[in-house]
């Protein structure tokens, strides 16, 4: 390596410290004369800089991909104007992840189609990007993971690996109704994050009907005491954002009495 000259050697340092975007960084950097004139000091925060943004990327891609998000949704993407019901002041303090500090639960409950999935994911991938454990569940596979442990005496060890999650999501609870069995076990793994943990639920079925959902109308009750004691609730109503843009506005129709009406008139004459 004698021989090398000092920017050979430089790259060839970077390559060993696995210091990849500094390593692609500088030629450029170099060629351009960013680095000219400017204190040592200056020039290696620069090339950090680089490398720390890189490495920041990258492990937001990563943490995507490992939490299981249906796309990528963001509050940025999220059409406020569309879906008056939905307090923006109060989204955008979900976005501060100041509700994982007091371990808060978040539940959004509307129809189908009002955003509660966007807004989930919105929050699920601000904690991912911020380095918070992120998992995104819907209810229908958590069900069938709980009800194969239970099927193989793993239901303690399963209902342990989701609570190690800093944010656990929950999507599309109501759709179904499940047996007393698997409703016990989701009432263990609530109890297991209550208070340690947040969740995030969202849901198609006023409280009032999870007695309905979960087969037993006293573990429905007991799910629902341990999500909503600290925790936000959002009530979407609304327009399907999937039907948003198809259907133009059209003038309210005639009263269905006074088209019944007119048409009596022309029968008697």
């Amino acid at each position: 390596m004698a021989d090398m000259t000092e920017y050979q050697r430089l790259r060839e340092n970077l390559r060993k410290l696995k210091l990849t975007k500094n390593d692609e960084y500088l030629p450029g950097y170099v060629d351009s004369g960013q680095g000219d004139g400017k204190p040592l000091v200056t020039a290696l925060r620069e090339l950090t800089d680089e490398e720390i943004r890189f490495r920041d990327e990258r492990t937001a891609d990563m943490n995507f991909k490992l939490s299981n998000f249906p796309g990528r949704k963001t509050f940025d993407d999220f059409d406020f104007a569309y879906q008056p019901s939905v307090d923006r002041a109060r989204i955008m303090d979900l976005r501060t992840l100041r509700f994982l500090e007091e371990a808060e639960n978040v539940v959004f409950i509307g129809s189908s189609g009002v955003g509660k999935t966007h807004l989930a994911t919105a929050i699920g991938i601000e904690a991912s990007s911020s380095h918070v454990a992120t998992y995104f569940i819907t209810f229908r596979s958590l069900v069938e993971r709980l009800r194969k442990a239970a099927a193989e005496g793993r239901e303690e060890q399963t209902i342990k690996n989701v609570c190690k999650y800093g944010l656990l999501i929950i999507d599309e609870i109501g759709y179904f109704s499940v047996d007393r069995e698997v409703a016990n076990l989701f009432f263990q793994l609530v109890a297991a994050r209550y208070e340690r943990r947040s969740i995030v639920v969202t849901t198609n079925q006023p409280f009032s009907k999870w007695g309905e959902v979960f087969g037993d109308p006293v573990i429905a009750n007991a799910i629902i005491d341990r999500l909503v004691h600290h925790s936000q609730i959002f009530k979407i109503t609304g327009r399907s954002y999937r039907i948003k843009g198809l259907i133009e506005e059209e003038e309210p129709a005639e009263p269905l009495g006074a088209a019944k009406e007119e048409n009596t008139q022309k029968k008697q004459g």
